[in-house]
């Protein structure tokens, strides 16, 4: 059974998805605490968390970043503005997905069940090489002489399919298809904050420059 961790601080809303998730077949733990929220959550070895933008005393935002420093568990950050400010942030700091609230509640399984599907497969993805750096899909990580990178799974899952398919375009919807299944339940902007994440952690290790845009085709890994 999978496990998934509620960080939410309206309690009505906390019940109201510990109860969906419960029904949908999945162990809920919920913390209601916010203080070393990230270490609550790497003690408790869950599968997936739900994490609120807005707490008190905290920000999910915060808790995020400081959370990517030790564990790359799938993150999906509920957010209760419509505005792409807040969304895209939480991207930047490492988050897989977010959902607006008031959240439709079969939008949200769907985002869970997807994000799942995808992690499924990387057990039997091979560590590959480019440029010097060794990929390592199971463990999320970039290796360069004597450096680690840790990448989210949505970065390690689009490194490696331009590296599968290095020189060739690789147009949106086939990375969205290959990350989440199915993209209508993907917003563009997420694949857009993705990207540009991804490139910033090549640049630490001298990979400058290597993801190209082909405007109206896609991306490239030269």
């Amino acid at each position: 059974m999978k496990k998934i961790i509620v960080i939410e601080d309206d309690k009505v809303l906390r019940e109201a998805l510990t109860a969906l998730l419960r029904e949908n077949g999945y162990e809920v733990c919920r913390i209601v605490k916010f203080e070393k929220t990230e270490q609550q959550i790497a003690e408790e070895k869950a599968d997936l968390v739900l994490l609120d933008i807005i707490l008190p005393g905290t920000n999910g935002q915060e808790i995020l970043r400081n959370l990517r420093r030790i564990s790359d568990i799938p993150v999906i950050m509920l957010t209760s503005k419509t505005g792409e400010t807040d969304e895209i942030l939480a991207m930047s700091y490492g988050a897989d997905d977010y959902i607006t609230k008031p959240y439709n509640p079969a939008l949200l399984l769907l985002k869970i069940e997807a994000l799942f599907r995808r992690l499924k497969p990387q057990e039997k993805q091979e560590e590959l090489e480019y440029r010097g750096v060794f990929l390592n899909p199971l463990k999320s990580t970039l290796h360069y002489q004597d450096r680690e990178i840790v990448l989210s799974k949505n970065e390690i899952s689009i490194f490696h399919y331009l590296l599968k398919n290095r020189g060739k375009i690789v147009s949106r919807d086939e990375l969205m298809d290959y990350l989440w299944d199915c993209n209508d339940f993907v917003d563009d902007n997420t694949l857009t904050v993705n990207i540009n994440r991804l490139r910033k952690k090549l640049e630490e290790i001298e990979l400058t420059g290597v993801i190209e845009t082909r405007r109206r085709q896609g991306y490239i890994l030269i």
